[in-house]
């Protein structure tokens, strides 16, 4: 009996743990359309670094990662910031150029990359070839894509390389210093991403208007994810978790379209559909493989912080 009455309450549980999911998605995407409007003023390294920055505070402040031992872990937390903010300064400069769910979608090769890696299986390489084919089709080589800039290719990819590296570097640090390596990242990720926003932008940064602007980014790109994350991991297995994160430049486009005006093709739409099955493909692949030691798609840090 005790069973039965406890099946409602899971089930609920689970519900608001997927319901947890999909809000924190639509912020991590809301987030980058706010960092949009401040590129006129203070252009996309100034903007990540007003993200970073806020970021870094609000972390710092719940994580308090000034307790840390740096005693020969150091170097780990060091290049994990460091990825940390090249992913964060690649992807804000690759959104100059392209459509937000295109970055989105270009983006996650990275995560896609690690978790084929982590798996020998013959059958992972049908993800790669989806993933491949949804490359092409986003490619300018046809009528169909005409519109979608290199610059913003190659900058979504670098971002998606940095990605790779933050999630190796990232899983490193958690396991040597525990939740504080967040925050202790996200630190270096903001004192890295300074100099590059301030020669940009100078003393726009210190504008009330965009300074707020910049907290706002922070909140809803990296504190409410992440915390709803955290709600969610707590209730969801991780293949379950990492299979809808995988849905993102879906959620990213359809946001683009309806706040930024970012129309796309059917064959962008379809490019991105088939990185998205990609990339939850390789997902439930290496949760399995997961059991034995590999990495997890889903260990990818606070708030998705690419975006």
């Amino acid at each position: 009996m005790e069973k039965l009455r406890s099946l409602p309450s899971e089930t609920t549980e689970k519900f608001m743990a997927l319901g947890a999911v999909l809000v924190a998605m639509t912020c991590i995407s809301g987030g980058a359309t706010i960092a949009k409007q401040l590129f006129p003023l203070v252009g996309p390294s100034g903007a990540t670094t007003l993200r970073l920055g806020f970021a870094a505070v609000i972390m710092a402040l719940v994580f308090r990662p000034w307790r840390l031992s740096l005693k020969g872990n150091w170097r780990t937390l060091g290049i994990y910031g460091l990825c940390l903010a090249g992913m964060n300064l690649a992807l804000y400069s690759a959104l100059q150029f392209i459509p937000l769910g295109i970055a989105i979608a270009i983006e996650f090769i990275g995560p896609l990359g690690v978790a084929i890696a982590t798996s020998r299986k013959k059958a992972d390489f049908v993800w790669i070839g989806l993933a491949a084919t949804g490359l092409a089709m986003l490619l300018p080589i046809h009528s169909a894509a005409t519109a979608v800039d290199y610059r913003g290719l190659i900058l979504a990819a670098l971002a998606g390389l940095f990605w790779a590296c933050y999630i190796i570097t990232g899983k490193r640090a958690g396991e040597q210093h525990g939740p504080a390596a967040s925050a202790a990242g996200m630190i270096v990720a903001a004192i890295v991403a300074a100099p590059i926003g301030i020669a940009q932008s100078g003393q726009d940064l210190l504008l009330p208007g965009v300074l707020v602007l910049g907290l706002v980014v922070a909140i809803v790109s990296s504190a409410i994810p992440y915390s709803l994350e955290m709600v969610a991991l707590s209730k969801l297995p991780s293949n379950t978790f990492g299979t809808m994160m995988s849905a993102e430049p879906a959620i990213g486009a359809l946001i683009g379209m309806l706040v930024l005006g970012e129309v796309l093709g059917i064959t962008q739409w379809a490019a991105i559909g088939l990185i998205a099955v990609a990339s939850a493909g390789a997902g439930l692949r290496s949760n399995q493989k997961n059991r034995e030691g590999s990495l997890k798609l889903d260990q990818i840090g606070p708030g998705q912080a690419p975006v």
